[in-house]
This record gives C-alpha cells, sequence and structure tokens, in this order.
C-alpha cells in the first residue's frame, strides 16, 4: 500500500502529515476542538463557565471571570515535546487579565503554564512592561516566589506587543527541558526558560488567572 507524505510549515515549525498508520520520529499536527470544553468534555479545573465563541470568525471559547486560577484541559491529549499554537484575548484592565496555556499538567494544581498580562503589553510604566509573559511551574514556583527569587528571569516583556484589547497569536515551543515563547510571526522568543518541574509530558489546555477570564481560538499541536 503506497503511502503519500505531505510537509508543510506553520509559524516557522515543520510538522508532517502522515497515513493513519503514522511513520515513527515525524510531528503530527492536532487541532483539537476547543468547543468539547463548552460541552463538558476535558478537565475543567479553572471552575469557569465555558462557552463557544459567538461570533463566527473564530473556532473557539471564552472562558468567565472568576476567583481562583487554573487550566481547563482537553480531553484524550497527552502532549510532551513539540509546539503549542493559538489565538487568545484579554482586556486592558490592570490586575485583571491573566491568560494563556498550561502543560505537563497532572490535575487542577500541578501543571506548568506561560500566561500573559495584557495589561502589561502597552503601558507607560516600565516596571510593568517587563511582566507582559511569564512562565510557572505550579504548585512549587508560583509567580511571586519566582519574581523574588529570580527577578526579570521567568517574565519578559513581548516583542511584537500586541494591541491588549484584540486577539494575538502565540507560539509556545517546548523541548524539554527548554520552552521558547513566540508572539506573531516573529522569530525571535519573547521568552526562554528552562522548566523547573521534572514532568517530561502530561495534560494539555488553556488557563485563566485569578479574576480573569478570557477568549481562546485556533489551537494547534504539533508533537514532536
Amino acid at each position: 500500500m503506497n503511502r503519500r507524505e505531505f510537509v508543510i510549515c506553520t509559524s516557522g515549525v515543520a510538522a508532517a502529515f502522515v497515513s493513519p498508520f503514522g511513520i515513527a520520529g515525524q510531528s503530527k499536527l492536532i487541532e483539537p476542538d476547543l468547543a468539547s470544553l463548552a460541552d463538558g468534555k476535558g478537565l475543567n479545573a479553572s471552575k469557569r463557565n465555558i462557552s463557544r465563541l459567538g461570533d463566527g470568525t473564530r473556532k473557539g471559547v471564552r472562558l468567565s471571570e472568576a476567583e481562583g486560577e487554573g487550566p481547563a484541559y482537553l480531553p484524550d491529549i497527552e502532549f510532551a515535546n513539540g509546539s503549542l499554537e493559538l489565538d487568545m484575548k484579554g482586556k486592558d484592565v490592570q490586575g485583571g487579565s491573566f491568560v494563556g496555556v498550561a502543560f505537563h499538567g497532572v490535575d487542577g494544581s500541578t501543571y506548568d503554564a506561560v500566561y500573559f498580562r495584557p495589561f502589561n503589553f502597552k503601558t507607560d510604566d516600565q516596571a510593568r512592561v517587563v511582566r507582559a509573559v511569564q512562565y510557572i511551574s505550579q504548585p512549587a514556583h508560583p509567580w511571586q516566589r519566582l519574581r523574588a527569587e529570580h527577578p526579570n528571569k521567568f517574565e519578559k516583556p513581548v516583542n511584537p506587543v500586541p494591541d491588549p484589547n484584540d486577539w494575538f497569536h502565540v507560539r509556545i515551543v517546548v523541548a524539554s527541558p527548554r520552552v521558547n515563547v513566540y508572539l506573531a510571526a516573529s522569530k525571535e522568543p519573547c521568552l526562554t526558560v528552562e522548566q523547573l518541574s521534572d514532568r517530561k509530558k502530561g495534560l494539555v489546555g488553556i488557563w485563566v488567572g485569578n479574576t480573569s477570564g478570557g477568549d481562546f481560538a485556533n489551537f494547534k499541536i504539533i508533537r514532536a
């Protein structure tokens, strides 16, 4: 039986599309249905109400605002290394908007995450500008500890700078223990860190912070 192979490049990351049988060592693209979270599938550790986006232009979901932080994990997907690519939107309200992605998750309190503070994207306060994107590893390494013990190492400014009230495109490349974070079509990462957890794989999903909601769409996972 002949198998044809198609290779495309998405935002600088090569992905191989193969037959259902696959070929060892090649990447595989997964486009999870975020709307499945609105249907009650997956693990909603964020404890948010999840609804489908209603504008018709993007395929995704909205997480409501609520106390606490946490992920909403996608059903039936385990992620180790590769890239996580999606669109997300918060808002320009200081201290009130935190949107991101969780990966290598175990449950609602144990995971790594990269998230953004849109209210710090275009502020004139230089102390806040450098805190636009953040890596955390819960539960041992929350942002408070990382900021106190490793200032300016696990949080950075973003480039290019998005509109804090509009959609922005994110690509997170995980090659354990290295994590690189890119915005839009940039070839230079705005954040590069070494993971603080020893987990090599786990659950993956969208993430929101305390009091924050957020919109998420067009999720793509490319497994390495």
